[in-house]
């Protein structure tokens, strides 16, 4: 199985070009990074394959299927900032159930405290917080990841923990992840290809 962008590109209204025609597949199982400067368009690419923003040009597939048609969600996002992702009237049981109900397993793996269920957002750190969004993100029908500066804002251990778990899944599922991050040491020790975005747009890529 692979993911692919097909001559995408994007803007905003009338505003000059963010990217365009950018290729680029990943396939199932790769841990795949994807670096470049601010403001270049990393954060839009991977909105526009997980479906959140819609390509002004070219197509997003699945297997050569527009991922528009495949009648579940086997992309999913997670955002740098998890407060940014919840509803804050919700408490915590009811948000990591919205799409699916994550087994004790899943949630063990990822760290996550059966006493967190009960609690609002706000009673929880970021840490807390992200680990609910990876969590609901890990659903059954999920075959891509795209992690978009996922752990930035969090501290050295739990970030460590978060990303060894992550790991884990994907390769118990044979599933492919995208690292979108500006962490040079972090993309390194994760991934096993790596992708300059500037290098996508004009249809070649950098293996390291």
């Amino acid at each position: 199985m692979q993911l692919e962008a097909n001559h995408v590109s994007f803007r905003y209204g009338t505003q000059q070009w963010l990217f365009r025609q950018a290729n680029f597949t990943i396939h199932a199982g790769e841990i795949l990074g994807l670096v470049g400067p601010s403001g270049v368009g990393k954060t839009t690419f991977g909105r526009t394959l997980a479906g959140y923003e819609t390509p002004y040009e070219g197509t997003i597939t699945l297997d050569g299927v527009p991922v528009s048609t495949q009648g579940y969600q086997p992309i999913q996002l997670v955002m740098q900032h998890p407060e940014k992702a919840v509803n804050p009237k919700w408490k915590m049981r009811k948000t990591l159930n919205e799409g699916w109900e994550p087994d004790e397993a899943l949630l063990a793996k990822l760290g996550i405290d059966q006493k967190w269920l009960n609690r609002w957002p706000n009673e929880l750190s970021g840490g807390e917080l992200q680990r609910f969004c990876v969590a609901r993100a890990l659903g059954p029908d999920t075959r891509f990841l795209i992690a978009d500066e996922m752990t930035t804002m969090l501290d050295a251990i739990t970030q460590a923990q978060i990303w060894h778990a992550v790991l884990e899944i994907a390769k118990e599922r044979n599933m492919g992840v995208l690292v979108i991050s500006h962490d040079q040491h972090l993309i390194h020790r994760l991934c096993t290809r790596i992708i300059d975005f500037n290098e996508l747009l004009d249809h070649g890529m950098v293996r390291t």
